[in-house]
């Protein structure tokens, strides 16, 4: 005997039951009229029912931190003077050195945080990106954990400014030895703050708006 199909139960959503909630503070209010004008009564902070621009200033800073990270792969991140012997390292050249010498922990630190990351980062905002942008219901619930994993790495992407930084702070108590950081590391900081600013400017609720468009299209 042939099961009788299953119903889905529409859920309400939110702007259909008139409320708006705050970005900053997460107050949940109710909307007054259709634009968005109306300041958080307990912070005070302006709510909007999306964030504004939101995929444009997502794509636009996700472009620059691309830009920036061909010179900080380029560029030395630090110059060392050991013995005489002076030598500046690229983020690459720096994984290459301590992994020959035997710090494999550190080199694998600076690779994953480095390379892994930042390009995790760019490949999956991309793909969150473009497929909200084209407003498609593929994988939505998966689309969202991607995003709440990328917010999750963008707290460890500084770890190897960090790592430079305790490098640094190790060999100015040893004699006849010196370190400072070059340039390339100014950029890959701005590479982080650039995703991770790629990363608040988009909002994630976007994803499920496809699901509104295809059941008024039809």
């Amino acid at each position: 005997m042939a099961e009788p199909p299953t119903t889905q139960v529409h859920r309400p959503r939110a702007h259909e039951l008139g409320l708006i909630g705050c970005h900053s503070c997460g107050q949940v209010s109710t909307r007054r009229g259709m634009f968005d004008s109306q300041a958080c009564p307990r912070c005070g902070a302006p709510m909007h029912h999306r964030k504004p621009n939101s995929i444009i200033r997502a794509w636009a800073l996700l472009i620059a931190a691309l830009i920036l990270y061909v010179p900080a792969n380029l560029y030395p991140v630090m110059f060392t003077q050991m013995l005489g012997q002076r030598s500046e390292s690229t983020i690459m050249n720096g994984v290459i050195e301590f992994w020959r010498s035997g710090a494999w922990d550190i080199a694998l630190i600076i690779f994953i945080a480095s390379v892994a990351v930042p390009c995790t980062k760019f490949v999956a905002m991309a793909v969150l990106l473009v497929t909200t942008q084209r407003r498609s219901t593929w994988a939505q619930a998966e689309r969202s954990r991607l995003y709440r994993f990328v917010e999750l790495i963008g707290y460890w992407s500084m770890l190897d400014v960090v790592v430079v930084a305790l490098v640094a702070a190790l060999v100015k108590f040893r004699q006849l030895s010196d370190i400072e950081p070059r340039i390339g590391i100014l950029f890959f900081g701005m590479v982080v703050i650039l995703t991770m600013l790629s990363a608040m400017s988009f909002d994630p609720r976007l994803i499920w708006d496809a699901e509104t468009t295809n059941e008024s299209s039809r």
